[in-house]
């Protein structure tokens, strides 16, 4: 039991960061803070608009990060000690990881300086298939890297 536990922990462990971002203390104007200066010492001859344009693509990159790990987390929990990739584990974990990008903006809902949107569950969810597509390619690169346990036809 402990050790199928020991799959599942990166996936309980990024839950739980997602939902420490889902405060208000990283909605936009809190992040702003921060990013906002740093872009702006960074970009020094850029206008206000510019900089906002990137705080936002910024945090809208991190949704897709998130949940990309997220996604690939819940893929590892999924598959255990088992190997290769079946697209039904694949499609699980995006499930599992859209539903808890649903799940996260209702939470925003109730959060002073948030608020929810269907747009970043779309967000969320294209970096929970990016992962999962990265996770396929990867394997099947991977696969021809392993020796064939097929039989070797002679030739004649």
């Amino acid at each position: 039991m402990m050790r199928r536990l020991s799959y599942w922990l990166p996936a309980i462990c990024i839950a739980l960061m997602i939902s420490g971002f889902s405060t208000s203390v990283f909605s936009g104007e809190g992040t702003s803070r921060i990013i906002i200066p740093l872009l702006h010492w960074l970009f020094p001859s850029a206008s206000q608009n510019t900089l906002g344009l990137l705080h936002s693509g910024i945090r809208k990159a991190a949704h897709i990060a998130e949940y990309g790990m997220f996604s690939a987390a819940v893929f590892h929990g999924i598959r255990g000690e088992r190997r290769n990739w079946r697209p039904e584990w694949a499609f699980i974990a995006l499930l599992i990881a859209a539903g808890y990008a649903g799940l996260d903006e209702w939470h925003q809902s109730f959060v002073p300086m948030r608020e929810a949107r269907i747009g970043d569950v779309l967000i969320d969810s294209t970096g929970a298939l990016l992962a999962q597509l990265s996770i396929w390619a990867y394997l099947q690169l991977h696969r021809r890297d392993e020796p064939s346990h097929e039989p070797v036809e002679e030739s004649s």
